[in-house]
């Protein structure tokens, strides 16, 4: 028997290439009569509170936001800069050259596949359009659970979805929300993505203290699981 029944992946950094907000992100502000920069400072400073679900549905976050920002744009605007924000956040999600190739060689050594992400509405609406959906066994997003990473029901509520335990699950993200930490301390083994694309990613409350295993590139979970193994530190093997 292998040592992992599930490898559980954070979404962006992780199967997603580095994200940063692209211009797209300009026409959102321009929509609701908001500078860019004050957007994006309201933005950065509430994710969490978004990214919990705290605020209600897409049009009452963003209405919230615009309030936090001084400004207070029509129902129309809300509505036009709502699914604005959906095709920016979309615009910036590049998913890995690797990622749907690991996930398919996954399934086929019988191995559960899923995602765990902290975001806010956008992931989930637009995340059955992309070529991972299929190859994902179950999704977490914190914006329906209620919870952020690194608090461990999100964790949980994966392994209650596969039907499986804390550690039978292998864990991979790149550390933003302290999830690796989060990760161990709900019973997985993690292990952390550090691509070299990620020093440019966009992240909030990063694992900066982690010291566990590392892996350069998604394909060396492939590795990893025909191992079975975990070192103690540095590169795993």
């Amino acid at each position: 028997m292998p040592r992992y029944q599930a490898v559980l992946f954070d979404f962006f950094g992780t199967l997603t290439r580095s994200v940063q907000r692209g211009a797209a992100h300009l026409d959102t502000a321009e929509l609701l009569g908001c500078p860019t920069d004050t957007l994006t400072e309201v933005l950065d400073r509430t994710y969490y509170q978004r990214a919990a679900g705290q605020l209600g549905n897409a049009e009452a976050t963003l209405r919230w936001v615009c309030a936090q920002a001084g400004v207070h744009p029509s129902d129309h605007a809300i509505r036009a800069a709502v699914a604005s924000r959906h095709q920016a956040v979309r615009a910036d999600t590049r998913l890995r050259a690797d990622a749907v190739p690991v996930l398919a060689a996954l399934r086929q050594r019988g191995l559960r596949t899923g995602v765990i992400s902290d975001c806010t509405h956008e992931l989930p609406a637009f995340l059955p359009q992309l070529a991972v959906a299929p190859l994902l066994d179950v999704q977490v997003f914190s914006v329906q659970v209620g919870r952020c990473k690194p608090d461990p029901a999100l964790y949980l509520a994966a392994c209650q979805r596969l039907g499986l335990a804390p550690d039978d699950c292998l864990y991979v993200g790149d550390g933003g929300s302290q999830e690796l930490t989060g990760a161990e301390r709900a019973g997985m083994t993690a292990i952390r993505l550090a691509a070299p694309d990620l020093g440019e990613h966009m992240v909030f409350n990063a694992d900066r203290d982690w010291h566990g295993p590392m892996l350069g590139t998604l394909r060396e979970v492939l590795d990893l699981v025909g191992a079975g193994v975990v070192g103690a530190g540095g590169r795993a093997g």
